[in-house]
């Protein structure tokens, strides 16, 4: 872990502040969008209508344990040459790790539907959240828009950013693009419907487990990003959400760091939404903070979201000067 600490300090100040080059990404695939390209034909060739359950989980639990060595041995492979061209190789080494993510492009993302809202009113906030959202935003009032959005903020601040950190802290460029992959298998294939229930049994429990320990240090992070955007109220309330309604969320990590948010916002999150129009019922997370949300209440989610993302960056400092 000790040395790819200072790596990961210097991916995590080259994705704040530069992030994801677009002027890149539209010339070439980025490296997601071709875990993406493997796991789709997966699915379309392992997949079949025609197959039964247990075929459908055990194939699905093959494929996962094949494209996870396949990624880890890529990852392996691309480290050990890095590692033989001395400092050029520590720089694209940070280069790489800055690739998986998503602090500036994630903040860029949600910031566009506090935009959205300003500039065209609800039209304009359903058509930004559309783009990071799955919920159905037709159904959305202004509040259902703003929601959305912090919602996917302190989710994503989860999956997106401290994971990915995580995994590449303890287990290097291996570690992280295996989480890349199963993390993307699992927004793909990992859903509790009739195609996916089975085949993507193993890639949702896997993807759970993965994510255990970074759901719960983003919560912490947090809650001391709330104390410093805001105030002692705001942290305490954020922590009292986490510890208490984490565990009312359907997934046994999101509810972590959107409780923090809900708390330290003083808003309630989660609750009911339509998705290609079945209702969900869920509980509110901080039931007792405010309904009402709109573009100020989105802005002051991403201050707590950069927040949160510097505490992450002091804690790998800490963690390098200590090891």
């Amino acid at each position: 872990m000790t040395g790819h600490l200072p790596v990961l300090f210097a991916a995590l100040l080259l994705d704040r502040f530069i992030g994801d080059p677009d002027w890149l990404w539209r010339r070439i695939s980025h490296p997601v969008v071709l875990f993406g390209h493997a796991i789709a034909w997966a699915d379309r060739r392992f997949n079949r209508d025609t197959d039964g359950a247990a075929q459908r989980r055990r194939n699905g639990k093959i494929i996962l344990i094949v494209l996870l060595t396949l990624t880890v041995l890529g990852g392996w492979a691309l480290s050990a040459a890095l590692a033989r061209i001395g400092i050029i190789g520590l720089v694209l080494e940070v280069v790489v790790v800055a690739i998986f993510l998503a602090q500036k492009s994630l903040a860029d993302h949600v910031s566009a539907v506090a935009r959205g809202l300003r500039d065209d009113g609800l039209a304009g906030g359903r058509r930004a959240v559309a783009m990071i959202v799955g919920r159905d935003p037709e159904t959305l009032d202004e509040s259902g828009v703003a929601r959305a959005a912090i919602e996917s903020l302190a989710e994503n601040f989860s999956d997106g950013v401290v994971a990915p950190a995580f995994w590449y802290a303890v287990l290097g460029l291996p570690g992280l693009m295996a989480y890349k992959m199963l993390n993307t298998a699992d927004s793909m294939i990992g859903h509790l419907n009739e195609r996916y229930r089975e085949f993507g049994r193993a890639a949702a429990k896997l993807d759970d487990l993965a994510n255990w320990p970074a759901a719960r240090l983003a919560a912490l992070l947090m809650v001391v990003a709330a104390w410093a955007a805001k105030d002692g109220v705001a942290m305490r309330r954020a922590a009292n959400a986490a510890l208490c309604d984490s565990g009312l969320h359907r997934s046994p990590n999101a509810g972590w760091p959107e409780a923090a948010m809900a708390g330290a916002l003083n808003l309630a999150l989660a609750g009911p939404r339509r998705y290609g129009g079945d209702l969900v019922m869920e509980a509110r997370l901080h039931a007792s903070g405010r309904e009402m949300a709109g573009a100020t209440e989105i802005d002051d989610g991403v201050k707590v979201f950069f927040r949160a993302c510097d505490g992450l960056a002091v804690v790998t400092v800490m963690l390098a000067i200590l090891s």
